[in-house]
């Protein structure tokens, strides 16, 4: 069970997260219709145990119906970051994606709208995320894979593959299950994807975000 606190203009998106967290055994400690009430209430000190664990928020929200869902998780982010981050958004949008992903760290995701309206799916992305996991949703994934070129193109097709599952937040066991090969199989591609996308092992650096940051920057 995870504490989930809500920020969505659309009441009926809204009331709809509502009740698929909850059927899912979440727990909804705050349902918001823009970001500013989000942070209002996140200002004020929980002692009783309803502090939330995670916030989903909508990208485009009242006033200019822009990027205010971007900007609160950014500030959250900064402010809270053992606060676990997921956005929701009607279209693929890079930058976005980007923005969220820039810290290295996980504990964040990015799905489109359609996306939670499958129970499992969504309660799937919640628990990933709260473990500390980085989720993409399979659209924007394969979206940005099919625009990138370089370094994207030094890799090889099962390469992709296992990039692509990556960055949907999967784990090594999940990718070899997906692909029907072995664990060993998929380190090895990992460690050769790590190596094309020079990406050096530092002792803090989250290296699979990294590698998807790779290639999130060439669409900005």
């Amino acid at each position: 069970m995870v504490r989930v606190a809500v920020a969505e203009d659309s009441v009926l998106l809204r009331e709809g997260l509502v009740r698929v967290l909850g059927e899912a055994g979440h727990e909804v400690v705050g349902a918001f219709g823009d970001a500013d009430e989000l942070l209002d209430a996140l200002d004020r000190p929980a002692d009783d145990g309803t502090a939330p664990e995670l916030v989903v928020l909508d990208v485009r929200m009242p006033p200019t119906f822009r990027d205010e869902g971007v900007r609160a998780a950014l500030r959250l982010r900064a402010e809270r970051p053992e606060l676990r981050i997921l956005l929701l958004s009607q279209y693929v949008e890079a930058l976005y994606a980007r923005e969220l992903l820039a810290a290295g760290t996980g504990g964040v995701g990015y799905l489109l709208k359609d996306r939670v309206a499958s129970l499992d799916e969504l309660d799937d992305a919640i628990g990933r995320i709260a473990a500390g996991g980085t989720v993409l949703d399979p659209e924007v994934v394969a979206h940005l894979l099919g625009r990138r070129r370089d370094p994207i193109e030094q890799l090889t097709p099962r390469e992709r593959d296992v990039l692509q599952l990556m960055a949907e937040g999967r784990s090594n066991p999940a990718i070899a299950g997906a692909l029907h090969i072995g664990l060993g199989a998929v380190e090895k591609h990992i460690t050769s994807i790590f190596a094309k996308l020079a990406l050096e092992e530092t002792g803090s650096d989250h290296r699979r975000v990294l590698a998807v940051l790779a290639w999130l920057d060439g669409q900005l």
